[in-house]
């Protein structure tokens, strides 16, 4: 019985949080849209690294909304929908 509600438990967070965030979808278009080198100022292209990694970071930490919010800024600034 423990063994099972504990299984039950974990599929339901492993399920919750691929479902909840698509930072990692969000992060690969801001790479793939980096490789294609987009005309940017110096100063534009340092915003976008910076918000890229921040959102990283901010994914990793669990905060999925915080992260999706900084990674749409930086797609913002490259015209990535």
């Amino acid at each position: 019985m423990k063994r099972t509600l504990a299984l039950a438990t974990g599929l339901m967070f492993a399920a919750g949080t691929a479902l909840a965030s698509h930072c990692p979808k969000d992060m690969k278009a801001i790479d793939e849209a980096l490789a294609k080198h987009p005309k940017l100022s110096d100063t534009q292209m340092k915003e976008v690294k910076d918000l890229r990694a921040k959102g990283e970071e901010q994914h990793k930490a669990g905060n999925h909304k915080d992260s999706e919010a900084t990674l749409g800024k930086a797609k913002d600034i490259l015209g990535v929908k």
